[in-house]
């Protein structure tokens, strides 16, 4: 190679160098702040005034620091809570957010991971004053869903005095366990608490199905008496209908009177056929078996 061209070619990759250090693209998933000498002068994509695209910066003088312009989500680690009751319990949690402000993001976190480690703190430290005012049973169960809005109020409150430059969106529990030294106490405790529900249910059953029996035969007796009363009612009505008809009849037929009260008599001793009588042949008892009914 010619030694003339040398000084060409140096100056085209110098250009090159500065053309590489003076153009940069934004794309519409980023924003970008622009940083001279570790101040931040600038920022791209933050909102419709400021469009992304090819952009220009002062070569070697700028950086550019990109942010994700997205929803971001950020799982907090493992942190053992006492609940209101006392009760121990360990709680990991997610939070959704977005940086909404990348130039107060920039100059109070600096970077992701800075960021990332200050919101779960932040998160861990909510968590643990809110939780710590709710009940094992609020947390676990279906009320957790007035635990998590106060969290997140309380959460996005702690963003907004702490400057961060984020917009928090959401904030859930993933999970909230008993550490495993209390879970078989708890478990215990849990199943004998069950176990005198069970009981106090069967008591009350039991207690229910004898006053249900009782009143049944409360019932059943009074129906019985009420019946009874009406049947003797009824059968003395005809037996003293019964008696009117025979005294009529007994009135106009005196024999017949007499025959009637022999038949019952006969039925009486003999009809059952084991009947032993010793009497005398020409006994009055038996004048109807010679006789007819008008004999006297």
């Amino acid at each position: 190679m010619n030694r003339r061209y040398i000084p060409y070619l140096i100056g085209a990759v110098v250009v090159l160098i500065v053309l590489a250090n003076t153009f940069f693209v934004v794309n519409q998933r980023e924003q970008a702040v622009v940083v001279r000498l570790g101040d931040p002068v600038r920022v791209i994509n933050a909102g419709p005034e400021t469009a992304a695209g090819l952009k220009m910066k002062v070569p070697f003088l700028e950086q550019v620091l990109t942010f994700d312009k997205r929803n971001l989500a950020l799982e907090t680690e493992e942190e053992e809570i006492i609940a209101a009751d006392q009760e121990r319990l360990v709680v990991d949690a997610f939070i959704r957010y977005r940086i909404d402000d990348p130039l107060q993001y920039y100059r109070t976190l600096r970077d992701d991971r800075t960021a990332r480690d200050r919101i779960q703190r932040l998160v861990n430290s909510s968590l643990r004053q809110v939780l710590g005012s709710a009940t094992s049973n609020d947390i676990i169960s279906g009320a957790r869903s007035g635990v998590m809005q106060r969290t997140l109020a309380d959460v996005k409150a702690r963003a907004d005095s702490s400057r961060l430059g984020i917009a928090v969106i959401d904030v859930r529990i993933r999970r909230a366990d008993l550490p495993e030294a209390n879970q078989a106490a708890v478990y215990r405790r849990m199943e004998t608490s069950r176990q005198q529900e069970a009981a106090q249910v069967r008591a009350v059953g039991e207690q229910q199905k004898r006053e249900i029996i009782a009143n049944a035969d409360k019932e059943v007796t009074i129906t019985l008496a009420t019946a009874q009363e009406q049947a003797d009612q009824i059968r003395g009505e005809g037996d003293a209908q019964r008696t009117r008809i025979y005294a009529q009849s007994f009135g106009r037929d005196p024999g017949f009177a007499s025959f009637y009260r022999s038949m019952q008599a006969y039925e009486a001793s003999i009809g059952q056929g084991d009947a032993t009588m010793v009497l005398s042949p020409d006994s009055q008892f038996f004048r109807y078996f010679e006789r007819g009914p008008g004999a006297r």
